[in-house]
């Protein structure tokens, strides 16, 4: 069923046996506003309202040659799918259950005054009316389900162009870490050292863009799975340098923004090549440790030690250039921690705690 428009008068069918009622039933819905047509045949109604428009129906309980529950099963069976009065003389509760069970939309008792035809219009008003707040409510779902289609289009389509954007960065800082590799090769033993640790601060970042461009979440990146990654680059970077034995990595599952997950690759890069090539004078080798864990519903904590000989002691000269030691203090600052050195401890252990 279509709903009724505006500008014209709902049109009605009435089946009734009584051709008396059904002329008084005809005027007086005419003069409330409705077009009806009248139909004294259940089985001819039902053939009627098959086969026309009408915006709603109304059906007489008690008729000779099938009763309206009867006529309503049919109506129903053959398709027809506009509200549908119910009308009985009768007052008992039984029959306007079993009609409203059957699919009609409201009952109204048949009486000989003149509220009959008040509350008979009435009841036809109210099927039409919502009838109308369906359809309204119809179309707004639908035009939700549209823009909810259209929106996640053009999330998948941002997400795909950030994952292209991540693949070609990923792919340009592996140039910049092959320049630096050719570089390293022909630069004597200190400028190689430093080259190295560009290298791995380089490859630091690029980890992340790798990550981004072959996942489906292009803003935050499983940080036990990104740490776990780097440590393992990391120590083939030592191997091929003679460093530390090997590092082991300990982690909770903790997701992190692709900001906080950069810094916190950094830091980590930093923490790990100096305990490499400093908490062990050759020939000496020892294990270096990083453990990431959640400190509270919203807090990291990250913590990479070893057992070697300590560090500086305050207010002396730093081993190598510093540079590293001011790389560590800007990300930690932009994760808004501060580098926590524990001096109790037999080698080194620094910490960092921050919000996730």
């Amino acid at each position: 069923m279509t709903e009724a428009s505006p500008d014209r008068r709902p049109r009605i069918l009435y089946i009734d046996d009584d051709a008396g009622l059904c002329t008084l039933v005809k005027r007086g819905l005419m003069r409330r506003g409705f077009d009806v047509v009248c139909e004294l045949d259940a089985r001819v109604g039902v053939e009627m309202a098959a086969a026309e428009r009408f915006d709603a129906v109304g059906i007489d309980h008690y008729m000779p040659r099938q009763d309206g529950l009867a006529t309503l099963e049919q109506l129903r069976a053959a398709g027809v799918d506009t509200p549908i009065v119910y009308v009985t003389g009768s007052d008992e509760s039984r029959i306007a259950v079993a009609a409203l069970k059957a699919g009609a939309s409201d009952y109204v008792i048949k009486t000989g005054a003149e509220d009959f035809l008040d509350l008979l219009s009435r009841a036809f008003s109210q099927a039409l009316e919502q009838v109308r707040l369906n359809h309204q409510k119809d179309a707004a779902e639908q035009a939700v389900h549209e823009a909810n289609t259209r929106l996640e289009a053009v999330v998948e389509r941002q997400a795909a162009l950030l994952r292209e954007m991540n693949h070609r960065v990923a792919n340009s800082l592996q140039l910049v870490q092959s320049l630096v590799s050719m570089q390293a090769a022909s630069a004597g033993e200190e400028a190689r050292a430093a080259l190295r640790d560009t290298q791995n601060r380089v490859s630091a970042i690029m980890q992340i863009h790798k990550r981004l461009y072959t996942s489906e979440d292009v803003q935050s990146v499983d940080a036990a799975d990104y740490i776990g990654g780097l440590v393992q680059e990391l120590q083939r970077s030592m191997d091929r340098a003679g460093g530390c034995r090997e590092i082991h990595f300990y982690a909770d599952p903790i997701r992190l923004d692709t900001d906080r997950a950069v810094s916190l690759g950094v830091v980590v890069t930093e923490l790990v090549t100096n305990a490499c090539k400093y908490a062990y004078p050759l020939p000496a080798r020892g294990d270096v440790r990083v453990d990431l864990r959640r400190d509270g519903p919203d807090q990291v904590r990250l913590v990479v030690e070893d057992d070697g000989c300590g560090l500086p002691a305050a207010g002396t000269a730093p081993r190598g250039t510093g540079l590293g030691r001011r790389v560590i203090e800007a990300m930690a600052s932009s994760l808004r921690s501060t580098v926590q050195i524990d001096g109790a401890h037999g080698g080194a252990r620094v910490t960092l705690a921050f919000q996730a």
